[in-house]
């Protein structure tokens, strides 16, 4: 019988239970998922609503991304979230919302397809499944979750340990004033090219021509 190294206390044993939930949510978002291709994450403000410019835009950028045969995936909740799913629902595209219980959003929005609709408990499990089929990242004006996706987004193309995905800003006065990336360059803590890994777009078309624009360039048409 092999010795144990380590005592049975109420945190290893926690810990190793834990390890099946994660399994069972790594399973379930791939089943749900498993025919989900091409498709378009997008994030933002969660504080946003129905008028405001920002959830407009939103909106009418999934509504055209959904018409050129995109799905489109979001976390599912409220704001940009909302007006995302509420673009691809309004043009009968695939409408996916990767929810997860926060205290400001708690429960999926009313545009999500329900068998699209996966809550997660897990940080990690939900943005795996945000980049895994993305073929780009469109990020509008939000908080600290925006700022995470985006940045962990980027940290990945980076240091090339996913493919390179177009990563459109929306709205440069925010961005610009949010994450100063002439600064960063400056200080020399990333390189001037890395600068290239995101632009700038301020309408629903712009963001759709810089993709376009971008899987060009990448497959080498002009």
């Amino acid at each position: 019988m092999r010795e144990r190294r380590y005592p049975i206390n109420e945190i290893t044993v926690k810990d190793s239970w834990r390890m099946f939930h994660i399994i069972a949510e790594f399973v379930e978002g791939f089943e749900a998922l498993a025919d989900i291709h091409p498709s378009v994450s997008i994030f933002g403000s969660s504080r946003v609503s129905s008028g405001d410019e920002v959830y407009e835009k939103a909106e009418r950028t999934a509504t055209l991304l959904a018409e050129n045969g995109f799905g489109v995936i979001t976390g599912g909740g409220p704001g940009v979230m909302e007006a995302a799913n509420r673009g691809a629902y309004e043009a009968q595209a695939k409408s996916i919302g990767l929810n997860i219980a926060l205290p400001r959003e708690q429960y999926p929005n009313p545009y999500v397809t329900p068998e699209l609709c996966i809550t997660f408990h897990y940080f990690a499990l939900r943005k795996l499944h945000f980049l895994l089929r993305a073929r780009a990242l469109v990020a509008f004006p939000g908080g600290y979750g925006t700022l995470d996706e985006l940045f962990e987004t980027l940290a990945l193309v980076q240091t090339r340990k996913i493919k390179p995905i177009p990563v459109v800003l929306v709205g440069e006065e925010f961005w610009r004033r949010a994450f100063d990336v002439d600064f960063l360059v400056s200080e020399g803590v990333i390189d001037a090219e890395d600068k290239e890994l995101f632009w700038y777009a301020e309408t629903a078309q712009e963001i759709w021509d810089g993709i376009v624009r971008w899987y060009r360039l990448a497959e080498g048409v002009a």
